[in-house]
């Protein structure tokens, strides 16, 4: 543990330049006392390295000194190879990068790690985009990751989910963040952290002006803070549905975030009227959604579903059921329609 923690300063060190020894603290897991210790050994060990004490010190090698040591294990080494979503650097424009860096890498490695990286790189493959998650609009990050390197604020025009019209934001932002497929930028607007989709984003201007971020606050405390605000964000409303026992898997899966309580694992449905078979054909399970009309998504699953309660549920779906059969029962008496079918025919 001590020889990688050695490790791990020396190429922390090599990488930032001078860094408080609380900082590398931190990062380690380690005392203040116990990081002392530890330069001390890398000093004793030929390691040009110092630390300067006061408010601006930290702890630095001297300039000019570089090691290629790699100190990978084989595990390390593997993971590594071990490629992330695709996509993802193809849309920062780092795709022939990766792959350049990750040859550079497997030559740099020790000769007995090499095949096991090598395997590796072709037998695990991670895709992070969902399925049947439909095309994805073309997404300009060109602009946002300027901004973000340069530590400069934007000036968004963006346009929100069922908005026409977008609108206008000036935004300190953090950094970016894939999500599933999904491109967010995070930034403060007006000091409050704020999520924004790029793929809404209708253009993106960079200011003159430098960054005011909060102080402290680096990307991944502000990603965690909206992440846990959208996942942990309260339903407000309880719906029990029953489904049909052979579309279970299916619904559980595609419904996984509004799931509040699936009763036993498969409970059985309470009495079979209301669609074909008995009890034993459906199963119970417990929902949360936002508001009654959140609810509608449900019509998706035709007669595989129902709703048992509460009742305004069960009411606003009747009446949207109704109001698209009403809808294609207009439509279908209309001549130019009729005409139009008859076209496509």
């Amino acid at each position: 543990m001590k020889s990688d923690r050695l490790l791990s300063i020396l190429l922390l060190l090599q990488t930032r330049g001078r860094v408080p020894a609380r900082e590398l603290a931190e990062r380690l897991e380690v005392s203040v006392r116990t990081i002392y210790r530890d330069v001390e050994a890398l000093s004793a060990s030929g390691v040009p390295v110092y630390a300067e004490r006061g408010r601006h010190g930290g702890i630095e090698l001297l300039p000019g000194f570089r090691t290629d040591v790699t100190g990978l294990t084989a595990d390390e080494s593997r993971a590594l190879f071990i490629l992330a979503a695709q996509g993802a650097h193809a849309a920062l424009g780092l795709d022939a990068a990766l792959g350049s860096a990750l040859r550079k890498v497997m030559a740099a490695l020790p000769a007995p790690h090499r095949p096991a990286a090598e395997v590796t790189s072709r037998r695990i493959l991670v895709d992070a985009t969902r399925w049947k998650g439909g095309p994805q609009p073309a997404v300009d990050l060109d602009v946002l990751q300027d901004a973000v390197f340069a530590d400069r604020r934007l000036r968004l025009r963006y346009r929100h989910s069922g908005h026409p019209e977008p609108s206008t934001y000036t935004v300190d932002p953090y950094g970016l963040v894939s999500k599933a497929g999904v491109w967010y930028l995070v930034a403060d607007r007006r000091g409050t952290p704020r999520l924004f989709r790029a793929d809404r984003v209708r253009s993106a201007a960079m200011l003159d002006e430098p960054v005011r971020r909060r102080p402290g606050v680096e990307l991944a405390d502000a990603w965690e803070l909206l992440r846990r605000r959208v996942e942990e964000r309260p339903g407000g409303l309880d719906v029990t549905v029953r489904v049909r026992r052979e579309r279970l898997d299916m619904f559980l899966r595609l419904n996984a975030s509004a799931l509040v309580e699936l009763p036993d694992g498969r409970e059985r449905g309470e009495g079979g009227e209301g669609g074909a078979g008995g009890a034993d054909d459906w199963v119970t399970v417990r929902l949360s959604y936002g508001s009654v009309r959140e609810a509608r998504q449900l019509l998706a699953y035709s007669d595989q579903v129902e709703v048992l309660s509460p009742p305004e549920v069960r009411e606003e779906l009747r009446a949207t059921a109704a109001s698209v059969t009403e809808l294609y029962q207009r439509t279908a008496d209309s001549p130019e329609v009729n005409a139009q079918v008859g076209d496509v025919s």
